[in-house]
């Protein structure tokens, strides 16, 4: 049944597992539970049935590398199907891609400050020599 028109609902881990915004649908389960996506600002329960219209905030990645995307649904599937496919499930909104790109121009700004390459013995010295001044 991919991309299925006669669909009216589907499971919540199920669609997320199927748009790809997860690898296994045990992956999809484990970030409802703990919180990580949200329906209208609210957390929602793993058998949730979305339908087409919701939206929904997902938030995917570790501490220094956190994404969090708003979408909005635009086709309901229950299968798992390329990437291509799984794009026309949902739509990003404008507000999302641009907090989304300003969070990596930060990442980026926050990479420029550390030094090309580690210090040299001379350079540790001088370092350790600093900090048991204090």
């Amino acid at each position: 049944m991919s991309q299925n028109t006669e669909l009216s609902k589907v499971r919540a881990d199920k669609w997320l597992w199927a748009a790809r915004f997860f690898r296994t649908r045990s992956l999809a389960k484990e970030a409802i539970e703990s919180g990580k996506v949200h329906m209208n600002g609210s957390k929602i329960k793993v058998s949730r049935e979305l339908q087409v219209g919701d939206t929904l905030t997902v938030r995917q990645g570790h501490a220094t590398r956190l994404e969090e995307k708003t979408i909005v649904i635009t086709a309901l599937s229950d299968n798992r199907g390329s990437a291509t496919i799984a794009a026309t499930l949902y739509q990003e909104t404008a507000e999302s891609q641009a907090q989304r790109e300003f969070m990596a121009e930060q990442r980026k700004l926050m990479n420029l400050a550390r030094p090309d390459t580690k210090p040299d013995k001379k350079q540790r010295r001088e370092l350790s020599k600093f900090k048991n001044q204090w």
